[in-house]
């Protein structure tokens, strides 16, 4: 998320992915720590997350080999059946959101249903 939302705060971030900020925050301090990420302060105590070249690198490493494994997954189901497994996992999601500790939001949204996350 962060190669596509550059600059994201970790609070954001933390409801658009679905965890709590605490956990967030200490994943942050990690992949900071492995030079991956930088967490810049802004006011009122946020924290911008940038990608490091690094960190880049390695996303342009994993994404194709985690693309192949989510393929992978569903190959045996054939389109339609993998389509409709897709569709009903969203929904469960979507159905069961508000009852998380951290449930999804996407950025226009602040009801905490996630459905705009999770639609499509």
């Amino acid at each position: 998320m962060l190669q596509e939302l550059p600059g994201l705060d970790q609070v954001t971030l933390a409801q658009r992915v679905g965890l709590d900020t605490s956990t967030t925050a200490d994943i942050a301090v990690r992949l900071e720590a492995k030079g991956w990420i930088v967490r810049e302060v802004l006011p009122r105590r946020q924290r911008r997350l940038l990608l490091t070249q690094e960190g880049e690198k390695l996303l342009d490493e994993l994404i194709p080999a985690i693309d192949a494994l989510n393929h992978g997954l569903l190959d045996g189901m054939g389109e339609e059946d993998a389509q409709a497994l897709l569709r009903l996992l969203r929904k469960f999601v979507h159905l069961n959101n508000d009852q998380s500790r951290a449930p999804l939001r996407s950025s226009g949204s602040s009801s905490g249903s996630g459905e705009e996350t999770l639609a499509g």
